[in-house]
């Protein structure tokens, strides 16, 4: 077992007792995106998508929790099988579980811009019906978070990354065992920031993530950037249901999506640029 693996396996049960609390607040909603210019690697097509979303987030007594599910619906550019029609469908799950140390130690860690820091611990895992790669991710994330002081909040982390797959190619019917890339680092922003009283916010993700070194074919992987942002209105205001129903416009800058080199093999898929539609609803 890995160094991080070990170490993800004793925050874990330090999270059991503390995620037993009730939570002091939570926000759960339902999503739906849609965009045309979806790219997959190794894919020169521009691909439509409409992604379904379950997203939670609460706070407790130590921390907070953040849990996302996205269901993918690929049109047929992304086909779902050598010869398919069909498009391809992927789930993509995330779950980040922060400890805010000066929760835990009665006493804020707080200076200059930065009113906290954490330590924040969690995984990633996708399933995909596709028909040259099949993506089976898993991935521990573990590291440090510092929350700057703004409206809404702002949060930076750097994570160590521990991540496996094991694709199966329907072209060929060939696969590869389960194979874990070389732990690696990500810097990670996300951000959701109201703009005055005009009701939009401002909200997203960033990450870069260093090189994972050899992929399982034995080809060098790239550093990748990915932001995701929304600008988004939240139209239930208006009829007195503040925070309900908001409605956005997302855009997607992917530059050497999954550590793909986009000026090699895997060419434009690699390189997303997807401007989308959103729209969410809020328990």
């Amino acid at each position: 077992m890995s160094k991080l693996s070990s170490m993800a396996g004793a925050v874990a049960l330090a999270l059991l007792g503390g995620t037993a609390a009730a939570a002091d607040w939570s926000d759960t909603s339902i999503g739906y995106r849609y965009g045309t210019k979806f790219a997959e690697p190794f894919n020169p097509n521009d691909i439509k998508k409409s992604i379904v979303n379950l997203n939670h987030v609460s706070g407790y007594a130590w921390g907070t929790n953040f849990f996302n599910a996205d269901l993918l619906l690929s049109d047929s550019k992304d086909p779902g099988g050598a010869g398919s029609s069909a498009g391809a469908q992927e789930v993509y799950i995330v779950y980040r579980h922060t400890l805010d140390f000066g929760k835990l130690t009665g006493s804020p860690i707080a200076f200059g811009p930065i009113r906290g820091a954490g330590l924040t611990f969690g995984f990633d895992a996708n399933a995909k019906n596709h028909a040259g790669y099949n993506s089976r991710k898993r991935m521990l994330v573990l590291g440090p978070t510092v929350f700057v002081d703004v409206p809404g909040f702002l949060n930076l982390s750097l994570l160590l990354l521990e991540e496996s797959n094991a694709p199966y190619n329907t072209f060929t019917n060939t696969g590869v065992s389960r194979y874990t890339y070389k732990t690696h680092p990500m810097l990670n922003a996300a951000w959701g920031i109201p703009i005055g009283s005009t009701g939009l916010s401002f909200e997203g993700f960033m990450n870069w993530i260093a090189s994972k070194g050899s992929n399982e074919f034995g080809g060098g992987t790239k550093p990748e950037t990915n932001i995701d942002m929304q600008l988004m209105y939240d139209v239930s205001s208006a009829w007195g249901s503040k925070g309900k129903f908001k409605v956005g416009l997302e855009y997607q800058y992917w530059r050497n999506k999954f550590g793909n080199d986009h000026q090699g093999p895997a060419g434009d898929g690699a390189f997303a640029k997807t401007p989308m539609i959103r729209a969410e609803y809020h328990f």
